[in-house]
């Protein structure tokens, strides 16, 4: 199904399977999008079940989570079994229900913390006993699982906030966008922090809530503007002080080097994060009841009503901080109303050869080598566009932080000035390749952009093949490696010079018919 839908992907169409959601923003580009689905499927001869299509749809369950305009929520039929399971009562059967709550972690802003005590039973050499810390644990998480928030659908044309914090024994952050009534949430993230990590300076625990984030979210915040907030003053001015232990000379590097970025301060007591990283607090407050009879949702009289009803019921007698999303928890897990049906996987498919061109520089394929160190131009980056029927490459010096904008001004100064415009352009799904920007941009001139396969960034294998080709001739050329911007035209030159051993001759050959003077060449000449 990925190649029969290869050019679609994650345009209009994702695919997982035999599932295939169409989406997009009108209904006009809907109808046009449902048109070439049905075209793609006819050419094919597939075959579609009309009772298992929804059309037109402003909400839909897919893969255990439901889409809306609103954004993306756990499917609460998926979560039906929840409320029946017992506690665990040996390592198994703990593994097992961690393993349920770690997959909708992204949904829930204090999974480190309720989970402390149980993730504690996973370590070696430690008996296994359930205690009242286990079960205050395990009852509060099954009511956290009952209503996990709605989170909103992130969009790269946004700047992007993300909020953190750090406590004792755990760190939290927050991935937040203001699309223009105020943030919303993306995602949440929290973990237990390792035994030597909680012997850092304060200031070093928040800094590692921050550079954790970055390293969870890189796929939405490579490129993007991001604002980060701490409630640690002292981390405003980090890039300014004079001296940083070897851990924060590391960290710095890795945020300077991917991101761009500013820290900003905001008052503890106002910071969302707080919550993903206090754990004690959250264990201390948990009632473990001796009876608890089921007066609202599962008695005679209630009539297992949904999140709404059985909420308005509640407040009319009863009110508890969080007392939205414990409903919501409890009426997914309500074995009655639901039944459970996750799924773990990630989206596969068979692999499809790339179409072959029928001349140079027809099609190409492009990537981005980061992480070199910085020259006096202050480029760390190098865009590596590599023509698939001839294997010549073109390597253009740039920074990590460049944008669609520059990317596209890099790639015409350099490429469609010597070659022409492509028929095809091929890359992995970075967001300055799957902009709105950029895919505008080569429409105009009609080049199609193909993405190499999600998860799987190896298909475009021509690219990261010449990548660590480039990758080792700088190291091998250039003793001083903060100079490689100087060596690098010869370098490219030593490239498209060497035959390639699928086509058994030079880049440079297969594009101008005949090789270039070297000076081996000057001297058998004379």
């Amino acid at each position: 199904m990925n190649g029969v839908f290869r050019d679609l992907l994650d345009k209009c169409v994702i695919i997982y399977l035999d599932d295939i959601l169409i989406y997009c923003k009108t209904r006009e580009q809907h109808l046009k999008d449902l048109e070439a689905v049905f075209q793609r499927l006819q050419q094919h001869r597939l075959i579609t079940k009309g009772s298992k299509c929804e059309f037109l749809k402003q909400e839909l369950e897919f893969l255990g989570h439901v889409i809306s305009t609103e954004g993306i929520r756990i499917d609460s039929k998926k979560l039906r079994a929840i409320q029946e399971w017992k506690p665990p009562t040996n390592l198994p059967q703990l593994q097992s229900f961690l393993g349920f709550v770690n997959y909708v972690r992204r949904f829930i802003p204090n999974m480190a913390g309720l989970t402390g005590p149980l993730t504690d039973l996973l370590q070696k050499g430690t008996c296994y006993e359930w205690g009242e810390k286990q079960q205050a644990a395990f009852e509060a998480l099954k009511k956290l699982l009952m209503s996990p928030p709605v989170l909103r659908i992130a969009d790269p044309e946004w700047p992007f906030e993300v909020i953190t914090d750090a406590s004792d024994i755990a760190i939290g952050a927050v991935l937040m966008q203001d699309f223009g009534n105020g943030l919303q949430p993306i995602a949440y993230e929290s973990r237990k922090m390792q035994s030597a990590e909680r012997n850092y300076p304060v200031h070093d625990k928040e800094m590692l809530a921050i550079v954790h984030a970055f390293k969870i979210w890189r796929c939405y915040l490579t490129g993007a503007d991001v604002t980060v907030r701490t409630d640690h003053k002292s981390l405003q001015y980090l890039r300014a002080q004079p001296n940083l232990n070897p851990r924060q000379i590391r960290w710095l590097d890795y945020l300077e080097s991917n991101f761009t970025y500013k820290i900003t301060y905001k008052k503890g007591a106002n910071n969302i994060a707080d919550a993903l990283s206090r754990l004690s607090a959250q264990l201390a407050a948990v009632l473990v009841a001796q009876s608890n009879p089921l007066l609202i949702h599962d008695s005679n009289l209630s009539g297992h009503f949904g999140v709404d009803k059985t909420l308005k019921a509640l407040q009319r007698f009863y009110y508890w901080p969080d007392m939205v999303a414990d409903v919501q928890r409890y009426v997914a897990a309500c074995p009655i109303c639901q039944r459970m049906k996750s799924s773990h996987q990630r989206p596969t498919g068979l692999l499809q050869p790339l179409e072959p061109p029928q001349r140079p520089w027809q099609h190409v394929t492009m990537d981005f080598v980061t992480g070199l160190p910085a020259g006096p131009s202050g480029n760390d980056a190098v865009l590596v566009v590599v023509d698939r029927l001839t294997k010549m490459a073109h390597f253009a010096p740039c920074r990590t932080t460049i944008t669609a904008e520059e990317t596209a001004r890099l790639f015409i100064s350099t490429i469609v000035r010597l070659h022409g415009i492509p028929a095809a352009i091929i890359s992995d799904r970075d967001p300055k390749f799957t902009s709105k920007f950029w895919q505008d941009t080569w429409a105009r001139y009609g080049t199609r952009l193909q993405f190499s396969s999600a998860y799987h960034p190896q298909t475009d294998g021509q690219t990261e093949r010449t990548n660590q080709t480039m990758e080792q001739l700088i190291r091998t050329n250039c003793p001083d490696r903060n100079k490689w911007e100087d060596v690098l035209p010869m370098l490219e030159f030593s490239y498209n010079n060497a035959p390639s051993a699928t086509t058994n001759h030079s880049p440079f050959y297969l594009n101008y018919g005949m090789d270039p003077t070297v000076p081996i060449s000057t001297n058998v000449e004379n």
